[in-house]
């Protein structure tokens, strides 16, 4: 029943994680374009201040289950296949670009929009968005990775 629970908070916190960039890049960021630029990052504030919120709650819960799941029930590294271990690796890299997202470009852009520095908040933006793209795509190859892993081979 736990290991149950726990792969399901796993899949949850991936899905949000994961989930969330794919809207952000895929969705968001088109539809922002009839926006004027002022707008835009008025609501990229509010976007991302939500969106690295729920981050920051998804991403102990995907890492810390993976973990019980990986010790708990797998017996470690040993007992497991390369996909487990491919997940962990870019799981950690992940969290670590996130990590940089929130220390760097996240906290340029708050500064730059309380000083109304429009310029310096969207190159904030900008960097930003490239990084969370190449999260989105290392998420998804790890999403896939996974599936593929699941079934052997």
């Amino acid at each position: 029943m736990l290991g149950k629970l726990l792969y399901a908070l796993h899949v949850l916190g991936a899905v949000l994680w994961v989930g969330g960039m794919a809207f952000a890049i895929l969705v968001l960021r088109p539809a922002l374009t009839t926006l004027e630029p002022a707008q835009r990052l008025a609501l990229h504030q509010g976007v991302l201040a939500r969106f690295f919120r729920l981050v920051w709650h998804a991403m102990p819960v995907v890492l810390l289950s993976g973990w019980l799941l990986l010790f708990g029930w797998y017996g470690g590294f040993r007992g497991v296949g390369w996909h487990v271990h491919v997940m962990h690796l870019s799981a950690l890299i992940m969290a670590a670009v996130f990590v940089g997202i929130v220390t760097g470009p996240w906290r340029s852009f708050r500064a730059a929009m309380a000083r109304g520095d429009g310029a310096a908040a969207a190159a904030a933006a900008n960097s930003i968005r490239q990084q969370v793209t190449a999260n989105l795509v290392l998420g998804l190859l790890t999403v896939a990775i996974a599936a593929w892993g699941r079934f052997g081979g």
